[in-house]
């Protein structure tokens, strides 16, 4: 026998007021262009400092400071890294909206969501990325409850790479920045040592024969 509690918990819910699917689905479509906005300025910013890093760069090879080169360089690899990483979430949230945009048209026809092996997978994708946890968390809940997917499955391992091959590769990175921004300051650092060995043995030699020159004219002097 059901309980007066249970009672009222089930008529609950059978008159609680269902979420309109169309409307679900724009309130989602809102919210994912809400974060794609976001991310597109984060890749702003982090070009404009990315410029300004330039910058310092050449500055820095022009006054033969290597050392200040290698430490902003690798400032440079970590923008680019963090801007390649927004790309992909940017990306990420546009099949996402994509797919949102397929979810309307169902709801149009069928009148009923429809469940997406797709969506679940690009919303796992997302809910990997730390800054758009919260965000993601909330909504899968809501297209669980939708029925639109399963129960999630985030991922919660690191890069593949190790420490030392990361290291590597940013060293490596550092060097073909260096030589994009500022390989022409370089190469002519490269070639001032040469040049002034040269300059030290031209003067040299001219010393050597005004000397011979001069030898000679005392000595037809002597004559």
């Amino acid at each position: 026998m059901i309980s007066e509690k249970g009672l009222q918990a089930t008529l609950a819910n059978v008159f609680r007021k269902q979420e309109d699917p169309k409307e679900l689905v724009r309130k989602w479509q809102r919210s994912i262009r809400g974060e794609i906005r976001g991310v597109e300025r984060q890749m702003m910013d982090i070009q404009r400092e990315q410029k300004k890093a330039e910058k310092l760069i050449k500055e820095a090879a022009k006054r033969n400071d290597m050392a200040s080169c290698k430490i902003i360089a690798k400032e440079v690899v970590n923008m680019r890294r963090t801007i390649t990483k927004l790309a992909v979430n940017k990306a990420t949230f546009l099949s996402l909206s994509n797919q949102m945009t397929e979810q309307l048209a169902m709801t149009r026809v069928a009148g009923a969501l429809g469940k997406s092996g797709e969506v679940m997978k690009l919303v796992n994708n997302l809910m990997r990325v730390p800054a758009l946890q919260k965000t993601m968390v909330e909504m899968s809940r809501e297209m669980m409850k939708a029925g639109i997917i399963d129960e999630m499955m985030t991922d919660a391992m690191e890069s593949a790479f190790g420490d030392d091959e990361l290291e590597e590769e940013t060293e490596e990175e550092v060097d073909k920045i260096l030589l994009e921004v500022a390989g022409e300051t370089l190469s002519q650092m490269a070639a001032a040592p040469r040049q002034q060995k040269q300059a030290v043995r031209q003067q040299a030699q001219a010393a050597t024969e005004e000397e011979e020159d001069l030898a000679a004219r005392l000595a037809a002097v002597r004559s």
